[in-house]
């Protein structure tokens, strides 16, 4: 009787979980967009990857990204070579210790936002902007939500491949492919959600001999 009874519930969970549709495309995205507004700071590992057109093998570096909303964004790259860049109120600074020199830049929001950024903040409309499919592509992932998002208009960008995790709604993998066939792909790991940041952390502070160079060109 028992037995019975146990196959009779695992019947019934079984037909409840097959009966609740899966997220659309769309749903799944708005779900994401949410997620990412509702975060005030976030901090991660990444590895970014650069595959190139001409190049059998990626360039790739690794390091951590700091997060602040609305428009406050570090990325502080130690392999290959230590490197930083600064996104901060509209100006953006790029930093290399070993060259002592640092690339200052300035300009409207819509000139030199990055994709990247535009997610974290949430400030960018997934339905306004892309067009968006259901992605698949490789994975070690179990379970994660992929999208194919498409841009509405012409850009840098052909398609951007976004992975999240399924319940955190999270980040994992952005993966932007340009006109020229070239692909970079971002991953996500040990991630924290809002934590909290030291007060001088978005201010780059650099040895007194270093080279300021004011330049727009190279950033872009």
């Amino acid at each position: 009787m028992k037995a019975r009874t146990l196959f009779l519930l695992c019947f019934a969970a079984s037909i409840t979980a097959w009966a609740v549709p899966a997220d659309t495309p769309e749903e799944a995205a708005l779900k994401i967009e949410a997620r990412l507004r509702s975060i005030r700071s976030l901090q991660s590992d990444y590895e970014h990857l650069y595959y190139s057109m001409t190049a059998s093998e990626p360039l790739s570096e690794k390091g951590k990204l700091y997060f602040q909303h609305p428009d406050r964004m570090r990325w502080d790259s130690l392999e290959p070579e230590e490197q930083t860049f600064l996104s901060r109120d509209g100006t953006y600074l790029f930093y290399v210790p070993e060259e002592k020199q640092l690339i200052r830049s300035r300009g409207s929001k819509d000139r030199f936002e990055s994709e990247i950024l535009a997610l974290f903040s949430g400030s960018r409309d997934f339905r306004e902007s892309y067009l968006i499919e259901a992605g698949s592509f490789p994975t070690d992932g179990t379970g994660a939500v992929q999208l194919k998002l498409t841009p509405r208009k012409e850009g840098e960008f052909t398609y951007i491949l976004l992975e999240t995790d399924p319940k955190s709604r999270l980040i994992q993998k952005a993966i932007f492919f340009d006109w020229a066939g070239n692909k970079q792909e971002f991953r996500f790991s040990r991630i924290k959600v809002d934590p909290r940041f030291p007060p001088d952390l978005f201010d780059l502070k650099v040895p007194p001999d270093t080279e300021v160079i004011e330049d727009e060109d190279t950033l872009r």
